[in-house]
């Protein structure tokens, strides 16, 4: 917040964070989608999560009181981190005590799965962020969008739930927002296309994004991109591109 409000009590206002992210491979070959789901459980195994979500912690401010991972066969990983923030609660004779409020979590799960027809791999993301009192969660976007190789990204923030002020009156927001891509950095925004979809006297805001520009070797899994003839090029493209659009739309576009 740019200014602390002076509340009676402490904050009781609760900010969710559900931020989904997607990318997308073509891998070809059954062998080829094997490897890249092997390599992809090697990158984003539960360690190397679990090491993410610690990050987010610390830019929140938070303490770690637990940590549960798993890894998954045949693949997928999940990690969950209970957190404490501490608030400051005025007692009976004027002083001051720390409280913990141990209500706080943060989780990530991985999903890695393959199109039947057409080669296209997408490897999903899920990560929640759940706070308590001041810390806004929204902070840790650009950390998290450049931690994976992210293609779609949707997000959804809401707060919920009413703190007081010293007068009693009720505040179910402590915090300026229009809109979660506010709280990201223009040169990532610069990168995709993004549309809002936001509901205010809710205090839900919901973020999603794609990719502008698909460069086919960014997106092919041992394959060189001069390897493949012209004709071929362009019709992965198109693949990848058609997957893309329909996972960001979350319809079947392009269903016959």
């Amino acid at each position: 917040m740019e200014k602390k409000l002076k509340l009676y009590g402490f904050n009781n206002l609760t900010k969710a964070l559900s931020f989904n992210i997607y990318d997308v491979c073509y891998a070809k070959t059954e062998r080829e989608q094997r490897d890249y789901i092997a390599y992809i459980d090697e990158q984003y195994n539960s360690e190397r999560l679990t090491n993410i979500l610690l990050e987010v912690t610390d830019m929140i401010g938070a303490t770690v009181l637990n940590v549960a991972k798993q890894d998954y066969d045949p693949q997928g990983a999940s990690v969950t981190v209970l957190i404490a923030e501490e608030s400051m609660i005025p007692s009976m004779d004027g002083e001051t005590v720390v409280a913990h409020l141990d209500k706080s979590h943060v989780t990530v799960h991985t999903y890695p799965e393959f199109h039947p027809d057409n080669s296209i791999a997408t490897f999903r993301v899920d990560i929640d962020v759940a706070t308590c009192g001041e810390i806004t969660p929204l902070s840790t976007l650009d950390f998290l969008i450049g931690s994976f190789d992210s293609d779609i990204i949707t997000m959804d923030y809401r707060v919920r739930g009413f703190t007081r002020d010293i007068d009693g009156n009720k505040l179910y927001m402590d915090h300026n927002i229009t809109s979660i891509q506010d709280y990201i950095d223009d040169k990532i925004l610069q990168k995709y296309d993004a549309i809002d979809i936001n509901m205010y006297q809710a205090n839900i805001f919901h973020t999603k994004m794609l990719i502008k520009e698909v460069d086919l070797q960014n997106y092919l899994f041992k394959t060189d991109v001069y390897e493949l003839p012209p004709k071929t090029r362009l019709k992965i493209t198109n693949s990848l591109r058609r997957e893309m659009i329909e996972i960001f739309s979350g319809m079947n576009v392009y269903k016959e």
